[in-house]
């Protein structure tokens, strides 16, 4: 993708919050395609590419796309209660969230904006403008531990030539960009001694291989490294010095996601409520078996819970203090219910949540296609550190546990 075409956002959106949500319902009444949740996952490759790009930009143009950036970057300088109104009122109108652009417009921007250099941080007009970013963090033999890393760069001059392997990178099939980690000091130790580098996707001597998933998607690919060269301006920060940096990567996934992930937590929940009206219980409808009715509020509560930590936890950012290991809770905490949710539903639903539709693309973690849910769901006890990982941190850093042995 280029950065043709590429617009400042025209519309400056009200301050006042009531305002706010009036101004972001009526524009969102307006532009959210119809039916798109219907067709595109079964539509080709390229159309779905195109959609979202689209979409971005049409976001971008009302203020929408990145209303959570600082307005120094062309943001909107949102507050955490404009973002919990944006993300709420997108969900109310099933509006389509830019789902490709996940990584650019949170990991990496984040990284570029704190850590890069004025020059890096032009990248920023191409994430407004649709470019897809993709990571380069995990190895086959580094994945919740990812001081293990063995891919090198040694630096030649005025590049780095690089060797190694990545797997798991979301969005690597599509990606014109990465943020890379790679050991630039072999003889340091493990947690020292790895940079971060800007990878151009298209490089000689990369090579990518989309991974396909149980629901058939191919969200993840491999990424092989043969001799391939970075010039040193695209060096993120210090020399190594990644391991810190990418802990902004890895802590605005734990943050900045999660208002949108809690909104498609209670769309599931309100979707469910629904559904059960018209499911058969022995005779009457699911919706008035008590077990069940008490099971669902159970998670509504959970869901609104969700919501309060990641409020507590956006506050402490706001005033600049660092929440430590609270991301860790936040993290561990959706992963789970989101995968007791869907595994709910799926039992809720019966044989109905058992028919493959056939799906083309993934579009969302919670949409409402029970067994689908239920089967990525896994994923998010696996990425950006297991479920284990999560504990360990929690375990030592917020209740002060010994150290698990080495």
């Amino acid at each position: 993708m280029s950065n043709a075409g590429l617009q400042e956002a025209k519309t400056e959106p009200p301050r006042d919050l009531d305002e706010y949500r009036m101004w972001v319902r009526a524009w969102l009444a307006e532009n959210t395609p119809q039916g798109w949740d219907e067709t595109l996952p079964f539509a080709e490759e390229p159309d779905v590419l195109q959609f979202f790009e689209d979409w971005a930009r049409k976001l971008h143009g009302a203020g929408l796309l990145v209303a959570h950036w600082p307005t120094k970057f062309g943001g909107g300088g949102a507050s955490v209660a404009q973002q919990l109104v944006l993300q709420e009122e997108m969900t109310f109108a099933n509006s389509p969230r830019p789902r490709y652009l996940a990584i650019s417009l949170g990991h990496a921007a984040a990284t570029l904006m704190e850590h890069g250099t004025p020059a890096q941080q032009q990248f920023l007009h191409g994430i407004v403008a649709g470019e897809i970013w993709c990571q380069g963090f995990s190895e086959p033999g580094a994945g919740s531990d990812l001081a293990s890393l063995r891919t090198r760069a040694r630096r030649e001059g005025d590049e780095y030539v690089i060797n190694g392997q990545k797997i798991w990178s979301s969005m690597g099939l599509y990606a014109k960009w990465g943020l890379l980690l790679a050991r630039t000091d072999p003889d340091a130790p493990k947690h020292r001694g790895i940079s971060i580098f800007i990878l151009d996707m298209q490089s000689s001597g990369v090579e990518v291989r989309p991974i396909r998933q149980a629901t058939g998607a191919q969200e993840f690919a491999e990424v092989f490294l043969t001799d391939v060269r970075i010039p040193a301006d695209r060096l993120i920060g210090d020399e190594n010095n990644g391991w810190k940096i990418a802990q902004t990567t890895l802590s605005t996934e734990r943050y900045s996601q999660m208002i949108e992930l809690q909104e498609g937590l209670r769309s599931l929940v309100n979707k469910l409520a629904e559904e059960s009206a018209s499911i058969d219980d022995g005779g009457r409808p699911l919706s008035t078996n008590d077990a069940f009715r008490k099971e669902l509020a159970r998670f509504a509560g959970e869901v609104e819970v969700l919501g309060l930590m990641n409020d507590r936890v956006l506050s402490e950012l706001a005033a600049g203090n660092d929440p430590g290991a609270a991301g860790s809770v936040l993290k561990l905490f959706f992963s789970q219910l989101l995968q007791e949710l869907t595994a709910f539903g799926v039992r809720s639903t019966g044989l109905a949540a058992q028919i493959d539709p056939q799906r083309k693309n993934d579009i969302s973690y919670t949409s409402g296609d029970w067994m689908l849910d239920h089967i990525r769901s896994w994923t998010w006890t696996i990425a950006g550190g297991t479920s284990e990982i999560q504990r360990n941190i929690i375990g030592e850093r917020l209740l002060g546990l010994p150290r698990e042995p080495k």
